[in-house]
């Protein structure tokens, strides 16, 4: 099958188009998708570059689209031909922790084109337990832009963050998944929302997409434009950026607020006064991913038009380089999609 595949770590230049790359072994419980579209994440580049130690070779890819190939002997729920998307990342399905609802707390917790091969490629293979139904007002493209991002904001806002109606949010970077996830699923519970954009071009998009204000962190100070919106500071901040922001967002908060770590796409070491934590008695909660029971919440939402996935570019498949470019470069607004066909 046709695949773009990592050999080495290192820049955009090692991401390898290969023509004839072993499919993907069946086993039982697995179901075969033919990759239809492939929404690139910040993770990709991670692993990419050897930043979270993924075993080479891979293939990258976690969030997928596409059509139900084939199938192991004992999958009970699909047939061929059936519209899919697979989770970006599922557990043993049997510990204390996907039990209880806490999956991505799993030990064995897997992430396609982190752990395992993803959807940079004509085919890929996952386990029974990792498929759900594509809605069907969703194309496959837009399906794609959905699983990682919004099942991360999901999870970060509504299960740990507890988010309120009528509570304000700051969410840095409006034009990343999890800017546009997290913009759009705190309107859904009713909060306010000030979001950050490092471009003029993406200011008006992110008015579009829910933002409430909108600041250019380029051209404005964040904490003082902040502070004369609120008077106060917010009540959560979503910060996927990391070294660079982790101050500045806890000065954001107000006293009692929340700031949920999702990300670290500037860096991850950050230097904090711990006086001002303990002092103003704000809360700092980590977040990673979610559960399929999140993500099946969260697809209800796009089925009713509640929610809208958000398209910057796609390429093909073998133009993963230029993708992965576009994205590091941070040029994009909403999901760069590869799509294989």
């Amino acid at each position: 099958m046709r695949a773009v595949v990592v050999f080495q770590h290192g820049g955009p230049e090692v991401l390898t188009p290969v023509e004839d790359y072993r499919e993907p072994e069946l086993g039982p419980k697995d179901v075969l998708v033919k990759v239809r579209a492939t929404a690139l994440n910040h993770l990709d580049i991670w692993v990419r570059k050897g930043i979270r130690g993924a075993k080479l070779p891979r293939i990258l890819g976690s969030d997928i689209a596409g059509v139900v190939e084939d199938l192991g002997d004992a999958v009970e729920r699909f047939r061929k031909g059936d519209e899919v998307i697979v989770a970006p990342g599922y557990g043993c399905g049997e510990c204390e922790y996907c039990l209880s609802g806490r999956e991505s707390m799993c030990k064995q917790y897997t992430m396609p084109g982190y752990h395992v091969d993803g959807g940079y490629a004509e085919f890929t293979a996952h386990p029974e337990r990792a498929i759900l139904r594509k809605p069907v007002n969703l194309s496959f493209e837009e399906a794609a832009s959905v699983p990682l991002v919004f099942l991360t904001s999901w999870h970060m806002l509504r299960t740990l963050a507890d988010l309120k109606e009528g509570e304000w949010v700051l969410v840095w970077g409006a034009g990343s998944g999890v800017g546009i996830s997290s913009i759009q699923i705190a309107k859904l519970h009713g909060a306010n929302v000030i979001a950050t954009v490092g471009d003029d071009w993406k200011v008006e998009r992110a008015y579009g997409i829910g933002a409430d204000f909108v600041i250019n962190r380029r051209k404005e100070d964040v904490l003082a434009k902040v502070r004369e919106i609120t008077g106060e500071g917010v009540d959560v901040v979503v910060d996927s950026v990391g070294s660079e922001t982790w101050m500045t967002s806890l000065k954001c908060l107000k006293v009692g607020g929340r700031m949920v770590s999702v990300g670290a796409t500037s860096g991850e070491q950050a230097t904090i006064d711990v006086r001002y934590v303990f002092s103003r008695q704000l809360r700092i909660l980590g977040s990673y991913m979610g559960s399929r029971a999140e993500l099946t919440q969260v697809l209800r939402f796009f089925e009713t038009g509640k929610l809208k996935p958000v398209i910057d570019s796609k390429f093909k498949l073998e133009e993963a380089r230029e993708a992965h470019e576009r994205m590091e470069k941070s040029e994009m607004f909403g999901k760069i999609l590869i799509i294989p066909g």
